[in-house]
């Protein structure tokens, strides 16, 4: 009857009983068409009729007089005729497409303002808000009751390898496991299911969903990213763990606490970059909060591991408006560099063309920057170049939170998730890095120079590489020095190929895993109160070096007095000699690994490892050594260690007789 009633009232005056739904249409085509489409999605059983925004509401008001309007879409800034003609039935799409009914409210009006829906709505006390309860825990490798364990908190799990944190993550927390067990505490934000490589080296995974909660921008003394990880779940299950040290990866974790806190970046500097160039309020106070907020969580640990020297300047002298002693004065600090891994990424020859690589996970906001800088003002300087940008997951979402934009229109070929890059390496002619804002150092780079090709970037996009223009690396800052140089190592093979060649030389000197792995492997061997003294063998050692090698019939037998002819390091702890290592130089480049061996009650505990590791660390060049063919434990460690076989050697040993395997590694 109510029904019938209405039909009736709505036929008296005019007008069709059956709302409509009046779409108006902007001036951006791409963002209208995409709000018309979900709208017929959403309402498939109502007419759906399109109008211009820039009609007058007279014009609207003939055209739409017998309708009842149900619904009024209209792309911001909603114009005046809406709010005359349906002031109660304005459904506002904001440029990330996202929309809301507005009513006579806050919530509207921040909308209307430009705020994201999810800073207006997941607010601490929101109904909006989730702060998930319970974690997932996983077992993984078996735990070794005579190692050292070390607990690390990260803000996301470090695999797939789909941007630098990952990889930097992943790769240290292998190189840690050599030596330490190693539980592993995630923040996820979706599910994981490719946990079987972690998994080989981490004793335990706890994975632990990240709250779904923004901060409001401007209203909190702390930076907004901190209060997005505040998870009460994970500070019950952290403050629980059990291990002799804790290692906290990112600034923004740092309330979490620990011992060990590795700043990836130095926040403040990046922000002090966008302050620079954009000198507005909201960018001075972003600087200030992280500045304020960085600088107290530092002092909080034991320990802060920075990515270079430039960082760790940043830190001692406390950045803008210093110079002032900074909060690592009288902490034990490391600058453990980035890395790469110079196995996986190799050289290959390039083929001919005007290919060019971009690689930049828009998860990280600074590549959104510098993808712009590159598309807008760089490339059109550039005749005939074949662009190719990897964007990393959920590119375009990342996109849209960042820009307020939606994707936008270019002829570049752009592609998300790659999980081998390897071969649009092989493809590519030049690798650019065109990073406006950026802090830390770029593992990008790294890879780039390791695959053995010419990198164009700017100033900030290669800081703290120890880079040299011209020389391993190719720097310009504006777009028109940018675009020359491109065109130069394009144009200039040679000039591009000896550039390439001196940049893997230069990642092979100071940027290879293994010898970074080492540099945190000694820092948590001093922070667990158990360091293994490494210093040359004496006359005093002797006994003790007789003891371990015939207690070892895995290694060579030969007279230890011999031994003080060459270079023999002993590996000391708690005063008592636990191994031992003999070197000599065979050539200006070459050395030998004559004999190593571990006391039997010390071993498993990675002495022999740390032995080689530190050798292998002292000299660069080629280094040999035999081993008895049936000695699979030690030969499993040297190919870890990047050993590989180069030749056999018939009944080279004796008592037992048997042969030898030659094994050869650069370092």
């Amino acid at each position: 009857m109510r029904n019938r009633l209405k039909r009736w009232l709505f036929l008296l005056l005019g007008k069709d009983p059956e709302a409509v739904v009046v779409c108006l249409r902007s001036s951006d085509h791409a963002l209208s068409d995409a709000m018309v489409a979900e709208i017929r999605r959403l309402e498939p059983g109502r007419r759906v009729f399109e109008a211009q925004a820039g009609e007058s509401y007279w014009t609207l008001r003939a055209r739409f007089r017998r309708y009842r309007i149900g619904l009024m879409p209209a792309v911001m800034p909603i114009p005046a005729a809406a709010w005359l003609l349906a002031p109660r039935k304005i459904l506002a799409y904001n440029t990330r497409l996202e929309r809301h009914h507005l009513r006579l409210s806050i919530a509207s009006w921040l909308f209307v303002r430009g705020v994201p829906l999810d800073r207006i709505f997941l607010r601490p006390f929101s109904s909006a808000t989730v702060r998930p309860t319970g974690h997932r825990m996983i077992e993984g490798r078996a735990r070794n009751a005579k190692r050292k364990s070390i607990a690390v908190l990260t803000p996301y799990f470090p695999y797939p390898l789909s941007h630098g944190g990952a990889v930097r993550m992943f790769n240290l927390l292998r190189e840690t496991a050599r030596e330490f067990d190693v539980i592993l505490y995630a923040f996820t934000e979706g599910p994981v299911t490719e946990l079987d490589l972690v998994l080989e080296f981490c004793s335990r995974v706890y994975l632990v969903e990240k709250p779904r909660y923004r901060e409001p921008r401007w209203s909190t003394l702390a930076p907004p990213e901190v209060g997005e990880y505040d998870s009460p779940e994970m500070v019950s299950i952290w403050s629980a763990r059990e291990a002799d040290i804790a290692q906290v990866e990112y600034t923004y974790l740092a309330p979490y606490g620990g011992d060990v806190l590795v700043e990836h970046d130095v926040t403040f500097d990046l922000y002090a970059q966008i302050r620079a160039r954009r000198k507005t309020v909201g960018a001075w106070w972003d600087w200030w909060r992280w500045h304020r907020f960085e600088m107290r969580a530092v002092r909080k640990f034991r320990s802060v591991v920075v990515m270079s020297e430039k960082d760790s300047a940043l830190l001692m002298w406390g950045g803008p408006p210093g110079p002032q002693p900074g909060p690592l004065a009288g902490l034990v600090g490391r600058v453990i560099e980035n890395g790469v891994d110079l196995a996986r990424f190799s050289p290959q020859p390039e083929s001919a063309g005007r290919k060019v690589l971009f690689i930049g996970s828009f998860r990280h906001f600074p590549n959104i920057v510098a993808f712009r800088y590159l598309t807008e003002e760089i490339l059109p300087l550039l005749p005939d170049v074949d662009l190719t940008v990897v964007a990393g997951p959920d590119a375009w979402l990342h996109w849209a939170n960042h820009t307020g934009t939606l994707r936008p229109t270019t002829n570049v070929r752009t592609l998300e998730f790659v999980a081998d890059v390897r071969p649009l390496y092989h493809e590519t002619n030049v690798v650019v890095v065109p990073t406006l804002e950026s802090a830390g150092t770029n593992v990008k780079v790294l890879e780039a120079m390791a695959m053995g090709r010419a990198v164009v970037s700017t100033s900030s996009g290669c800081a703290g590489l120890g880079g040299e223009h011209g020389v391993n690396i190719w720097i310009a800052d504006t777009a028109a020095e940018f675009a020359a140089g491109i065109e130069k190592l394009l144009e200039d093979a040679p000039l591009r190929s000896q550039i390439a060649s001196r940049g893997r030389g230069h990642v092979e000197k100071r940027f290879d895993w293994r010898s970074i792995g080492l540099k945190q492997r000694t820092l948590i061997r001093e922070l667990t109160g158990n360091p293994m003294e490494i210093r040359p063998a004496t006359r005093d050692d002797l006994p003790a070096i007789a003891a371990i090698q015939s207690a070892s019939p895995e290694a060579s037998q030969w007279t230890p007095e011999s031994y003080l002819d060459h270079n023999c390091l002993v590996g000391v702890v708690n005063s008592r000699v636990a191994g031992f290592l003999v070197t000599r130089a065979t050539a200006p480049d070459e050395r030998e690994i004559l004999n190593v061996a571990v006391d039997p009650s010390f071993r498993r505990l990675g002495i022999a490892r740390i032995l080689i590791e530190t050798v292998l660390a002292s000299a660069r060049g080629a280094w040999f050594l035999e081993l008895r063919e049936s000695n699979t434990a030690a030969d499993n460690l040297y190919k870890t260690l990047g050993f590989l076989s180069t030749g056999r050697r018939e009944n080279y040993y004796h008592d037992p007789v048997e042969a030898a395997i030659v094994l050869k590694v650069f370092s």
